[in-house]
């Protein structure tokens, strides 16, 4: 027989389980339904402006729509995943129910009308929107309420790209950085399983990424000393790359932001004058390459860069990259939905082709390193980058994990996120002493 302390702690062990299975799975339920039909949504807006390209010249009056429904009927949804993480961190008035509307609405005008942004920003924003509600509907406590808003969170992600596991860890690891929630792990990991196989049943497909040219770091250790040393050399000067990257762009979002709130004092303006950068920008590249979700080509241009594309010799420019920072951080910075994190895997995917070129290693590797590395540096979550990496690219790519993949992506991570600072794109996160990180974003 147990010892009575041990019985209790065992009942409380059993009905915390229990209590959270039931929840997590209805949040992941609800959330990966609402979350099929946004995808479902977002890829009919994105065939509409492939088949009608002069729609980008509506961006000014989308943005001008999308700000409007914020300004006059949810300005305290504007916050968006800024605001959930606040929450997690201080529950307080909770998440607005109207934030998974306003987000789906927000990012399919971006959409529709060729705003270079994401779709992970809405996914968790309805996740954490949904959760909220169930909470007060339940009367939680703060403590409860903070791991509720962590499944949404988590069951948004993991349903939005496929990645269970991934979005776990990422809604555990984004609000401390330096710090994961480990008590909300669990619901957490059973609201995205719940949130995947839901999406996935509504017939949800997500992208295959496929990395075929993989180094092998076995292979390399057992050539010699020498030849280590120059790899693990590489790999770190690639996460130096990676992470001054991830800090360029959250600088470049942060700028215009100031900016615009600087000169313009109507907050729904700002999108206005953004979707008018956004087609100043395109007529002066003379490419629409970097405009919407960048996932894949339209049909009628096979040959755009893509991320897809960058995985290929040939598949994209020397400033790729940098065009895509640039056209993402006018867009998101001025105020219109759909977020960072897609935009973040096309930039570090592109600057990823060119290391490889540059360097003579594989490119498909060094896009699939730059690919996750740039999203760890930016968003302050290495160990989520690194399960990542492993849920999208292992089950396309045969005997990736043999190759000693996930040993670089764990080196290149670390080292994207520690020279990548503390200047994420997420204002809300602290550090681990519980304080906000100085100079991150400001919107």
């Amino acid at each position: 027989m147990l010892p009575p302390q041990s019985q209790n702690d065992v009942r409380r062990s059993v009905s915390f389980l229990f209590q959270w299975l039931v929840l997590a799975t209805l949040v992941g339920a609800v959330v990966g339904s609402t979350v099929a039909l946004f995808l479902w949504l977002l890829d009919a807006a994105t065939h509409l402006h492939w088949r009608y390209p002069s729609l980008l010249f509506l961006l000014p009056l989308a943005g001008l729509l999308s700000g409007c429904l914020y300004h006059f009927y949810s300005r305290d949804a504007e916050g968006g995943n800024h605001l959930i993480i606040e929450q997690i961190h201080e529950p307080r008035g909770g998440v607005p129910g109207l934030m998974a509307p306003l987000v789906l609405i927000g990012t399919l005008l971006t959409h529709v009308c060729g705003g270079s942004a994401g779709r992970e920003g809405t996914a968790v924003q309805i996740g954490g929107s949904l959760a909220s509600v169930l909470g007060r509907w339940l009367k939680f406590s703060p403590d409860s309420t903070r791991i509720l808003l962590s499944s949404g969170m988590a069951a948004g992600f993991g349903a939005v790209f496929g990645t269970p596991v991934a979005g776990a860890v990422f809604a555990i690891e984004v609000p401390t950085i330096g710090r994961l929630s480990l008590q909300a792990f669990l619901p957490s990991l059973l609201a995205a399983i719940a949130g995947d196989q839901v999406a996935q049943a509504w017939g949800t497909q997500h992208t295959p990424y496929c990395i075929v040219s993989t180094l092998n770091s076995v292979a390399t250790l057992n050539s010699g000393p020498l030849a280590l040393l120059l790899r693990l050399l590489l790999l770190t000067f690639a996460g130096l790359l990676f992470g001054l990257t991830s800090r360029l762009f959250a600088e470049l979002v942060r700028k215009v932001s100031q900016g615009l709130k600087f000169f313009i004092t109507i907050p729904w303006l700002r999108p206005v004058v953004g979707g008018m950068a956004v087609i100043a920008l395109s007529l002066l590249t003379g490419t629409r390459d970097y405009l919407g979700l960048g996932v894949s080509a339209s049909p009628q241009s096979p040959g755009s860069v893509t991320i897809l594309s960058c995985f290929h010799v040939g598949g994209a420019g020397w400033f790729s990259w940098w065009w895509k920072s640039l056209f993402t951080a006018v867009t998101v910075g001025s105020g219109f939905k759909g977020g960072e994190v897609t935009p973040l895997f096309f930039i570090g995917a592109a600057i990823g082709h060119s290391l490889g070129r540059l360097t003579g290693m594989p490119v498909d590797e060094m896009a699939g390193l730059g690919f996750v590395a740039v999203f760890a540096g930016a968003t302050n979550t290495p160990v989520a980058s690194i399960v990542l990496a492993i849920e999208l690219f292992a089950p396309h790519s045969p005997n990736l994990l043999q190759s000693g993949f996930a040993a670089d992506v764990a080196i290149v991570c670390g080292c994207a996120w520690l020279f990548s600072g503390q200047n994420g794109i997420y204002k809300s996160q602290r550090v681990g002493s519980g304080k906000t990180p100085e100079n991150v974003l400001d919107r």
